[in-house]
């Protein structure tokens, strides 16, 4: 079966959900190719990335530069460097008066040449957000792709885009796509009061591979220390302020407490500002981004794993976060927040605990209940192991993946 992956920046660290689903499709016999946009900065490379060469099966769009005059001069080059490759094409990407904007912000032409020449037919375009579902409706609508068009939603989609764009900006692709795959409820239940329809949507959740995260029953040191962890972009959405304030609110009383958060982004810089004001430089750190053999390291030698997601105010949400499935599996009883679909992986009291968003004086008083009641660790460590086998392995999840193709092909 051939694929087409429609994705944001490839490879990324943050969206190993995706290179697991492309990789996971390969080993099934799945030819799989790639359409992407370079990543803003060189880094760390996933093995995985190397382990099946996916660089050599990876097509980039042309930088869009920010600046209209610059854009116009690139693409004139563009234009014409590649004319002869496929000019109808070319053209069709300029037509305005079909395409509006999206032709004469010339967006359309940066993302067509790739295609160029090859116009590849496909079984299944597969869109990770809506907004390469939006990309992929617009190319195959202008012959420069073939296949049936599927598109999974995440978070932002559904979330932040809304807000920015308006309820009607996914109305066209309603219309044209073949199948709707929300990664949650939360998100099959937006998507119906958006107006799709409720037919062409299955649920189909992000996952991990459950044999590469070891169950270890959890106890603290034997000096009493106890690790806390998370792992996240340091971005508005993830909440990290509320887990710093939460821990430095506990310091005083629990000065065995460790919390280590692994990730960078954005908000570092006032995140380490924020540690410097409460005064927890010594039990808090921020340890940047690491390895997938990294963080699994990191996790083994962990207590505790803290995911205090929010709304950001620009209205982006989560959808699931993998390092939940991830803390889970390997036994360490997780905390997180009643945000978009977690509440559908952690039940609360049952395989973690839940606290409103923002509210780390609630968050501070989960934490304790763990480092007074580490007697509870085993057991919500087991159950939170067999929820994520039972739903969110992402070998089962490939399987069905595949059948859903087959069917709809």
């Amino acid at each position: 079966m051939r694929t087409a992956f429609l994705v944001g920046e490839f490879p990324s660290l943050s969206e190993t959900f995706i290179l697991n689903q492309i990789t996971g499709l390969i080993d099934r016999g799945c030819h799989v190719d790639i359409y992407a946009t370079k990543p803003k900065k060189e880094g760390k490379i996933h093995p995985d990335v190397e382990k099946h060469n996916l660089l050599s099966h990876t097509y980039y769009y042309p930088q869009i530069p920010d600046s209209y005059l610059r854009r116009v001069w690139k693409a004139i080059g563009l234009f014409l460097s590649n004319f002869f490759k496929d000019p109808i094409l070319l053209w069709r990407s300029l037509n305005w008066f079909k395409y509006k904007k999206k032709a004469t912000s010339l967006r359309l032409l940066y993302t067509v040449i790739p295609f160029l020449g090859k116009r590849p037919d496909y079984d299944i375009i597969q869109c990770h957000f809506g907004s390469e579902g939006l990309k992929g409706m617009d190319l195959r609508d202008m012959g420069a792709i073939k296949g049936k068009l599927c598109t999974i939603f995440h978070g932002l989609d559904l979330s932040g885009h809304l807000k920015k764009y308006g309820d009607s900006l996914y109305d066209q692709l309603f219309e044209t796509g073949d199948i709707f795959m929300p990664i949650s409820n939360n998100w099959k239940n937006q998507l119906i009061q958006l107006g799709c329809d409720q037919q062409r949507i299955i649920v189909h959740r992000m996952g991990i591979d459950c044999q590469q995260f070891t169950f270890t029953p959890r106890h603290p040191d034997p000096d009493g220390s106890i690790r806390l962890v998370s792992i996240a972009r340091l971005v508005e959405k993830k909440g990290i302020e509320y887990g710093i304030r939460a821990v430095a609110q506990l310091s005083q009383s629990y000065s065995h407490i460790q919390y280590n958060i692994i990730g960078d982004g954005e908000l570092r810089e006032s995140l380490e500002q924020l540690i410097k004001e409460l005064n927890a430089g010594e039990q808090i750190k921020l340890l940047g981004w690491k390895q997938k053999e990294e963080v699994i390291t990191i996790l083994n030698n962990s207590h505790i794993l803290l995911a205090p997601s929010i709304t950001g105010q620009n209205g982006d949400q989560e959808g699931i976060p993998v390092v939940l499935m991830e803390a889970m599996a390997m036994g360490l009883p997780v905390i997180s927040t009643y945000h978009s679909g977690i509440p559908e992986l952690v039940e609360d009291g049952v395989t973690g605990f839940l606290v409103p968003e923002k509210n780390y004086h609630e968050l501070a008083g989960k934490i304790k209940i763990l480092v007074e009641a580490h007697q509870l660790w085993t057991k919500i460590g087991q159950t939170s192991r067999l929820r994520v086998e039972n739903d969110y392995d992402i070998n089962h999840l490939n399987d069905k993946l595949i059948k859903k193709y087959k069917s709809l092909v």
